[in-house]
Formats: structure tokens, sequence, C-alpha cells
């Protein structure tokens, strides 16, 4: 499909997810069939005073692309600053605004999801955006902000209006936070409604889900975000299952060791060993999620400060654990 103009060759994108979706975890996904990623989600108004760990979050190697760079916010003017400060730094190809996180430190200052209660301000935000980068300006956002207000419709075609060239929509509301199940009919009433291009997510745990998903709603991507945690091969499954092929097999548990640590060591190449260590931990753990007798190796994991540590960890899991 086409973002405005850029050719996406895949149905398969990497939801952005802050903490996560590093560059190392990016190349792992891309390598299994990800076509489209996103930076962590950033902060506009860190990014307008200069703050040098949010420049760093939209680091983006070459190989990367196609590729959007992620910005929140609530001011049109901050935002609109961000976006061509995001796109100088990071050379992405869409800029990403995020009005579907709903976490409450973001939330608390009318960012993310709060937006969805106030639409004529994410109107202003994303025709300011959009006035002030060349490239395609692409929104996510979420079912609405309570059961009271499912709104995802009417915002969808305040957004293609406003300037976006296409939408992601997960289908729960801000309440639900990441529970219950995600309401893909919402998504399907989405993209019926509006002309530019709809990426579904919410509840893509196999390539089955990322059949049925595409095939309920009539989206024209479909976004994997937590089914990824420690599970990249999973593009591999859902590319296979589009494909009409049998999924294959998840790899044996010392090849999937040897990628977590080869993420680990990506990381490291940019922000030093120990940095790395610490912000991979998590990734670590999830790489041994479903693994009988794992979780001792799980604590030892999420304390680790070296490379060799993860080396000695990883050498104790090929002989006790299968």
């Amino acid at each position: 499909m086409k973002i405005g103009s850029v050719t996406i060759d895949s149905r398969l994108s990497l939801g952005p997810m802050a903490g996560v979706t590093d560059a190392s975890f990016r190349e792992i996904c891309r390598e299994q069939g990800a076509g489209l990623t996103a930076t962590e989600m950033v902060s506009a108004k860190a990014l307008v005073y200069g703050d040098k760990k949010t420049k760093d979050l939209l680091y983006i190697h070459t190989s990367d692309h196609p590729i959007a760079a992620q910005i929140f916010g609530h001011e049109p003017e901050v935002m609109a600053e961000a976006a061509k400060i995001a796109l100088d730094i990071s050379g992405a190809d869409f800029i990403d605004i995020n009005m579907g996180c709903p976490v409450a430190k973001v939330i608390k200052s009318g960012d993310g999801s709060a937006l969805m209660r106030t639409p004529e301000l994410a109107g202003e935000i994303i025709s300011a955006v959009h006035a002030a980068v060349p490239v395609p300006v692409t929104v996510k956002f979420r079912k609405g902000w309570d059961a009271n207000s499912i709104n995802a419709v009417e915002f969808a075609k305040m957004a293609e209006a406003a300037g976006a060239a296409a939408i992601a929509v997960h289908g729960r509301t801000r309440s639900q936070m990441y529970a219950g199940k995600a309401d893909w009919d919402i998504i399907r009433d989405v993209k019926q409604a509006v002309s530019v291009p709809v990426i579904a997510n919410g509840d893509v745990m196999s390539g089955s889900d990322a059949v049925a998903i595409l095939s309920h709603t009539g989206a024209d991507m479909v976004m994997i975000g937590r089914g990824s945690f420690g599970d990249p091969w999973l593009f591999a499954r859902a590319k296979a299952a589009l494909e009409g092929l049998p999924e294959p097999e998840l790899p044996p548990l010392p090849d999937r060791m040897d990628v977590a640590f080869r993420q680990v060591q990506r990381c490291a190449e940019r922000k030093g060993e120990r940095v790395a260590c610490v912000e991979s931990r998590k990734h670590l753990a999830w790489y041994l999620k479903g693994v009988h007798h794992a979780s001792y190796y799980k604590q030892q994991l999420v304390t680790i400060e070296s490379l060799s540590q993860l080396e000695q960890i990883i050498r104790e899991i090929r002989l006790e654990l299968r």
C-alpha cells in the first residue's frame, strides 16, 4: 500500500511502544517481516527544549525504512516545531502523532488518548503538523475515551480532513487500557468511513489473528504490538499466514537466545554496555516467556549489567532448559 507517496511492501507493522521499540528491537522485527516500524514516542515539548535523551530516541538505522517518528503533545505550535525537529534528527519517512497512549503520566497533561476528548484541538494539532513537514503525517488513536464516549469514526473523519495520510486504530478505549477484548468492529467502521489507509491494531497474537483482523475489518495493514514481546518471529508467522503458507514453528530456545543476545549487542554498540543491558532486561525475560522452569533464569536476567553476565546466563540456559 501507499501512505502519501511512500510505498510499503508489506501489510505488517510493528507498533510504536515506549521502552520497547528501540532501534535494536526494530531491526530484529524487520528481519522477521515487519514492513513498517516507528520510533518510541517522544515528547514534543522535550524535543523543542533540546533534551538529549529525547533526541536519542529518534535514532534510525539506514536499513530501518520505511519508518515513522512518533511524537506526542497537545499544543499545536509545539507539535509543529517538534515534528520539524524530529524529521531533521531522524530522517523518518513519516511523522506519526500519538493520540492513543492511555498511561496516566501522558494523559494528565492532555496528551495521548486524552485528545480523544478534545477532537477540535486534535484536529488543530494534525493540521499544524501537516503544514509543518514535507512528509506524510499519520495518527494513532483508540476506540474512544470510555464506553460512554466511543468516537473513533468521527475522530477518523476529522483526522483525514485535517491532513492525516493514514490512521491506526486500537480497538480499545482509554479506560480499558489493555484489558478485555479489542473491538475489531469499530476498526471496520472506521475503514468504511474514510478513504485514507487504515491500520488495524489490537489482539494480534498469532499469524491467524493477522489474517482474521484484516479480513474482519477490511483494513489495509495490521499493527502488531504486545504480541511481539519476546517473539519477533510472530511477524514471520503472520507473513506466512497472509501468503497462505504454513506458519513456521518457533525456533529452538538456543536460537532464540542467540537472537536476544544479538539484540543487546546491537543496543550496546550505540548506548554502551551497561545501559544496553539495563534497558534490555525486560526483553530478555520476555524471550523466556512460556518456557518451563525458566523463572530462575528470568530473575537472573533482570539483574544483568554486562554482556559477559548475559553470555554466562545464556550458556546455563542452553544446558538446563529446552
